[in-house]
């Protein structure tokens, strides 16, 4: 496991370092600890990690200048920074967790947490997707979001306006981050649950979810049971 601190304070730096070897003790990992934007920068691109700490404040610099630079990529973010009025910017960046400074280790050990266990999301999880075009960020409230078809490392975001807009995140990781109405019908598909008209039963047994919209997406066998209860 690959891990990036972004984090201009030594002590600081070493603190986060010594908890999270801690936290990980039991999985190989390596830490990388930079002191600059610059210095982050570079290692994230050299070498993309499963997980990053970053600190928003960085001798001046602003720490979000990497999320937009590398906005929506694979691996997951905890921000950890003193600028609490900078929570929801974080979110709307898809960042897993936003743990406030001064923090403690039950504090950065719960952000941990949230990491290895996908069931554990934020408590409202995240009101927007940050996409990048043509060198601009834009950011897609969720309630846009009609479903998520995977296509390998990548997703696309099916929109209600028709338009579709391809981002860096899995399905997994999404998935992880995303209210709990966005159901993950089958393993190429999230879908808002609440543009579900009906479950039918296509020819073969084949099961389908039909959408407001009239598209109909596969709905896997082991989420039919399921997902046919919800919808009673």
């Amino acid at each position: 496991m690959n891990i990036v601190i972004i984090e201009d304070e030594a002590r600081i730096a070493r603190r986060l370092e010594r908890m999270t070897s801690e936290f990980f003790a039991d999985k190989p990992n390596e830490i990388v600890i930079c002191d600059s934007l610059q210095k982050g920068l570079d290692q994230v691109s050299a070498q993309i990690p499963d997980l990053l700490l970053l600190d928003l404040n960085l001798n001046g610099d602003n720490g979000f200048e990497l999320l937009e630079q590398m906005v929506a990529a694979s691996f997951h973010t905890i921000i950890v920074s003193a600028n609490i009025d900078k929570a929801i910017t974080a979110f709307a960046y898809g960042v897993l967790d936003f743990v406030p400074k001064p923090f403690d280790q039950e504090r950065l050990f719960k952000a941990l947490t949230r990491f290895v266990s996908p069931a554990l999301k934020p408590d409202e999880g995240i009101k927007y997707l940050a996409v990048k075009r043509a060198g601009q960020v834009r950011l897609i409230h969720i309630s846009e979001v009609i479903y998520i078809k995977g296509a390998g490392i990548y997703t696309e975001l099916h929109l209600s306006n028709g338009q579709n807009e391809l981002h860096d995140k899995s399905l997994e990781h999404l998935q992880q981050l995303l209210p709990d109405r966005f159901e993950r019908i089958h393993k190429s598909y999230l879908v808002n649950f609440q543009q579900i008209e009906k479950i039918i039963i296509n020819p073969g047994t084949r099961y389908g979810a039909l959408l407001k919209t009239g598209e109909v997406l596969p709905v896997g066998r082991s989420k039919y049971k399921d997902l046919k209860n919800k919808m009673v």
